[in-house]
């Protein structure tokens, strides 16, 4: 149920799932905690290398793009992000997020609720995207059309027909086909729509590339991609709120020194990068950033890496953001612990809920499944 629909026009929603399970320990640094250093012998990031937020905690390398937006105060830093009864399957957890129900199978995601009550009427088969391929549980809803590109450049129905006159009598037969078998039944019903939903958010989005221009240059790698190929979509104003993309694998069970390193190399770059193109076209004030992961990793390290933990960290970012500390740094002491992992001491769904109802101007309860307290993350 939208609360304030014409509040919410202009507010778009950056995903960026670090998939895979990212080390809290090794991003946000306890680097002035013996502890971390005991348990972690051979997989830590050494004092010197740390980029100090405080005197006791601070981010890792290649997270200098995050830092400088933190200290402009555009940073939320959630600590301690979890669930209750934590599971450290990759497809559970991942389940759980994108689901918003710890203990039960859902079917339908969260932010594809999002999207059919941002667009009731689904009108814009282009309101969420999705950059990679296959649809994340998190965008699927039925009766609601979602884009997925895996290359916004080539993305588009039959763009291997060079002929435009074929290429219109080829997608006119296409639309016939799914248009004609509309009314014979539920199953056929819902094909024909979803064909009918994929020609037109096809055609939409491949017209972004075109209009798009910047002075930033963004590297060459996947989430890199992605987020320049969001930009690209968020400028052309085809109404997408929500952007969805991924970037892993974070499950660095062994060699993770060089893994994470080179990991956030790239994700560090490409949000800062994001962040000045947002800047450039003014978008900077309605767009908000969210990096989380399924869960973090084990205090002790394997020697080489750290195996599946519990309790993260996720972060939004944006002018329209509060910055600063929400939830508690976890406790490295034992008898603090969670069988060997960092006790969560919030629930993501606080934080889904801040964003739907602080952002968005949307009723969260239906969508994350309960009422949850709020932190104040915006604004």
């Amino acid at each position: 149920m939208t609360l304030a629909k014409s509040r919410t026009k202009e507010k778009k929603l950056v995903i960026v799932q670090l998939s895979g399970g990212n080390d809290y320990l090794n991003t946000v640094v306890p680097y002035n905690n013996d502890l971390y250093y005991d348990f972690r012998p051979s997989v830590s990031i050494k004092p010197e290398d740390v980029i100090p937020i405080d005197s006791n905690i601070g981010f890792r390398t290649h997270m200098e793009p995050i830092k400088r937006l933190w200290d402009q105060g555009k940073v939320a830093i959630i600590h301690g992000i979890g669930y209750p009864n934590p599971n450290r399957s990759h497809f559970r957890s991942m389940d759980i997020w994108h689901t918003a129900l710890p203990e039960d199978i859902g079917t339908e995601g969260w932010l594809g609720r999002t999207v059919r009550d941002l667009d009731p009427t689904s009108e814009n088969p282009a309101k969420a995207v999705n950059f990679g391929r296959g649809l994340p549980r998190a965008l699927q809803c039925r009766g609601i059309p979602i884009a997925s590109v895996g290359d916004l450049s080539t993305y588009g129905i039959m763009t291997d027909i060079e002929d435009l006159k074929m290429r219109e009598y080829a997608l006119d037969s296409f639309s016939k086909m799914y248009g004609g078998i509309q009314g014979k039944d539920a199953v056929m019903d819902f094909l024909g729509q979803t064909g009918l939903d994929a020609l037109k958010g096809a055609d939409i989005l491949r017209k972004a590339p075109e209009l798009y221009s910047s002075t930033v240059e963004y590297a060459e790698n996947p989430i890199a991609n992605a987020l320049k190929s969001a930009a690209q979509v968020m400028f052309a104003d085809l109404g997408t709120q929500i952007y969805f993309t991924q970037h892993g694998s974070f499950d660095t069970h062994s060699g993770e020194i060089f893994k994470h390193d080179l990991l956030w190399s790239e994700v560090g770059g490409a949000v800062g990068d994001f962040y000045d193109d947002l800047v450039e076209h003014n978008r900077q004030s309605e767009t908000t950033i969210f990096i989380y992961s399924e869960f973090g990793r084990r205090i002790k390290d394997n020697g080489s890496g750290t195996d599946h933990g519990s309790g993260g960290v996720a972060f939004l970012i944006g002018d329209s953001v509060n910055g600063g500390h929400y939830g508690e740094f976890p406790s490295l002491e034992e008898d603090q612990q969670l069988e060997g992992d960092l006790h969560f001491n919030n629930d993501f769904r606080m934080t889904y809920t801040s964003i739907l109802e602080q952002w968005f101007d949307l009723d969260a309860a239906e969508i994350v499944n309960g009422r949850f307290e709020k932190f104040d993350l915006f604004k």
